[in-house]
């Protein structure tokens, strides 16, 4: 059984930058494509990126696109989120995610099956 793993959240100021990973154990998801979703308090949670299974398409939210680059390493087993410029807005807890059908992207949370814990990040103004 594959799991998921974040981790590289944080507290930043506003306009650092993070890093969050996601690593998978137990398996592999080179095969899928990957994406990641945020929640704030009180809030739905909500796509932030997605990636295909071989990294040559992404999508993102409009509200991070231009600042967020979602990228993969299968050979390791990783996904990547890397945000920078960053808005206190932005904080949120972070997870990563496979997506049920291999060769396509998706915004909508039903079509991701396999979800992390998540990892906190803060951004303070």
């Amino acid at each position: 059984q594959v799991q998921l793993v974040e981790s590289g959240g944080g507290l930043v100021q506003a306009g650092g930058s993070l890093r969050l990973s996601c690593a998978a154990s137990g398996g592999t998801f080179s095969r899928y494509p990957m994406g990641w979703f945020r929640q704030a308090p009180g809030k739905e949670r909500e796509f932030v990126a997605a990636i295909t299974w071989s990294g040559g398409s992404t999508l993102y939210a409009d509200s991070v696109k231009g600042r967020f680059t979602i990228s993969r390493d299968n050979a390791k087993n990783t996904v990547d989120l890397q945000m920078n410029s960053l808005k206190p807005e932005d904080t949120a807890i972070y997870y990563c995610a496979t997506y049920k059908v291999a060769y396509a992207l998706g915004r909508e949370e039903s079509g991701y099956d396999l979800w992390g814990q998540g990892t906190q990040v803060t951004v303070s103004s």
